[in-house]
């Protein structure tokens, strides 16, 4: 079942045309991605720290990963993300707000006119939130309880127009020392502000659920090779297992047993297809003592078993770079 507020999921499936100042703010954040990227497809790393932009013409299958805390933007095409058995959807017209690490499934779509897929990322720096919220003159609301680590939101003006300001700063870098802190401040005000922002508050609220959960989670990223007692750490973030259990869930979708075991197959996959280890190797890497549970486990998430997985990628990539080769000699 989606997380999506039924107004979000109703505007995504029944898109509205952008109001025109957001559609010629729209128009501009194309137009710098396209700068940043130069038409080129991949991920680009621009002068300010934690700012990444993405572009994408030939989008393959789903793609599992791991999101850490972002506020992530679209200015052409769309993105679907699945987080246990939640799905989200978002387009120019909304935005995404990940608060707590989290392994995710997810695939790009192209515009109905297949231009490509152009995107934005900012890192959420969880001590800079922390640091606003205890600014005694930010503006009141309510405590939420633990929900998901994920969610998506309409676009409005006061979330784009300083991104933007942001990005512009790809193209004077001398300013970014300066400037970069100031706007990535008010772009999190806004997003504390604004419409879910209750749920962004909840990590870095001292003490809350969310940050006890959050806690739990850095722990596990850790230490997922080691078999899991929940007993041991529902008592590491001082709360009962029924507790534990219940907040896990609200906030990443899954329980503890399910986030630990998209851990090991996330590691494991990433040992064999980036660092070329044997099958074998990287499954008793990631803790699991039986091959044919961590074959069965993996082709489950993943589509096919792990030697079939690797020798695929293994001839993408070779296919990959003969494409490129031909390009260059052209």
């Amino acid at each position: 079942m989606s997380d999506e507020t039924p107004e979000i999921a109703a505007a995504i499936a029944q898109p509205m045309p952008l109001d025109p100042q957001l559609d010629e703010a729209r128009k501009e954040l194309v137009a710098l991605i396209n700068r940043i990227t130069r038409g080129r497809d991949g991920t680009v790393e621009t002068p300010v720290a934690g700012l990444q932009v993405f572009c994408i013409s030939k989008p393959d299958g789903p793609k599992h990963a791991f999101a850490t805390p972002a506020l992530g933007l679209i200015a052409q095409g769309s993105k679907r993300i699945i987080v246990g058995d939640d799905i989200y959807v978002y387009d120019p017209m909304h935005y995404l707000v990940t608060s707590v690490d989290l392994p995710v499934c997810g695939q790009v779509r192209l515009t109905v006119d297949n231009e490509p897929y152009l995107g934005v990322r900012l890192e959420l720096a969880i001590d800079d939130i922390g640091e606003l919220i205890g600014d005694e003159k930010l503006p009141a609301k309510a405590n939420a309880p633990a929900s998901r680590g994920m969610y998506v939101n309409r676009i409005a003006m006061p979330v784009l127009e300083p991104v933007l300001r942001l990005l512009r700063l790809a193209e004077t870098p001398e300013d970014v020392p300066i400037m970069a802190p100031l706007i990535k401040r008010e772009i999190m005000y806004r997003l504390l502000v604004n419409g879910e922002g209750a749920r962004l508050r909840q990590i870095a609220l001292q003490d809350s659920h969310t940050q006890r959960v959050a806690k739990a989670i850095s722990a596990l990223r850790v230490n997922y090779a080691q078999s899991l007692r929940i007993e041991d750490m529902a008592r590491a973030v001082h709360m009962s297992v029924s507790s534990f259990h219940h907040h896990f869930k609200a906030v990443t979708a899954m329980s503890p047993l399910q986030y630990q075991k998209q851990l090991r197959l996330q590691e494991a996959r990433r040992q064999m297809l980036m660092a070329g280890v044997d099958v074998a190797s990287a499954a008793h890497s990631v803790g699991y003592e039986s091959p044919s549970q961590f074959a069965r486990e993996y082709s489950r998430m993943f589509g096919a078993p792990p030697l079939r997985d690797k020798r695929r990628w293994l001839s993408e990539a070779q296919n990959d770079a003969l494409g490129d080769a031909s390009v260059q000699a052209a």
